[in-house]
């Protein structure tokens, strides 16, 4: 899938400064399927994946070697090969659509809308899952200052919630192992409570040591 503004879809040359500014407010397509057992939900795109047009692209991010850690894909997928995830039951989205070079580029209001429009992709394509990217950006956008990594007790919109690590390479309180852990359990999770509408029964209560993002 490509970036529907920005520099379009480069994945063999590294972006230039020019580039990386051009793909500023680039936005990149979801993917997207109806009953995926994990529907991952990230930030918003970094200006390198609004570059290339796919998701968690930039060199040093976790999602893509994590996901194949935890056991999800049967190889490493390459961020350009991001329309493969249906094929196992996966899909990705954001809470806020538009690229920025940084995550405190987006305001409260503007995270708390995301996750209004998030329920309503759940309504429409009710997924087994769906995993937050991200602590401190689930605090913000579900107005809920106590959460943690692992499983939310109330799911959103009837669909049961993981918040996860953000895999960003800048996230040094979590490595590529631990990630991949959090994925797993969520996983399994998520399979083996079948997806039902509004219950998260027989889900593991799991909080790991560390607290961050």
């Amino acid at each position: 899938m490509s970036a529907s503004s920005g520099g379009g879809p480069h994945p063999r040359r590294r972006p230039t400064k020019a580039d990386l500014a051009a793909a500023h407010g680039a936005v990149i397509d979801d993917v997207l399927a109806p009953g995926l057992d994990v529907l991952f939900c990230g930030i918003n795109p970094g200006l390198y994946s609004g570059w290339t047009g796919h998701h968690f692209a930039r060199p040093g991010n976790r999602f893509w070697p994590a996901l194949h850690r935890a056991g999800l894909t049967p190889r490493r997928l390459r961020p350009e090969e991001q329309h493969l995830l249906p094929d196992w039951g996966l899909g990705i989205t954001n809470l806020v659509a538009r690229a920025t070079a940084r995550a405190d580029e987006l305001s409260p209001a503007e995270l708390r809308e995301g996750g209004a429009l998030l329920a309503d992709k759940l309504r429409e394509l009710r997924p087994r899952a769906l995993g937050v990217l991200g602590v401190t950006a689930f605090r913000h956008a579900f107005g809920d200052p106590a959460a943690r990594i692992g499983p939310r007790r109330e799911p959103l919109a009837g669909v049961p919630v993981w918040v996860l690590p953000n895999p960003s390479g800048l996230n040094a309180h979590w490595n590529t192992d631990g990630i991949a852990a959090e994925m797993r359990r969520l996983h399994d999770a998520a399979t083996a409570a079948g997806g039902t509408e509004s219950s998260t029964a027989g889900w593991v209560r799991y909080h790991p040591p560390s607290s961050g993002s």
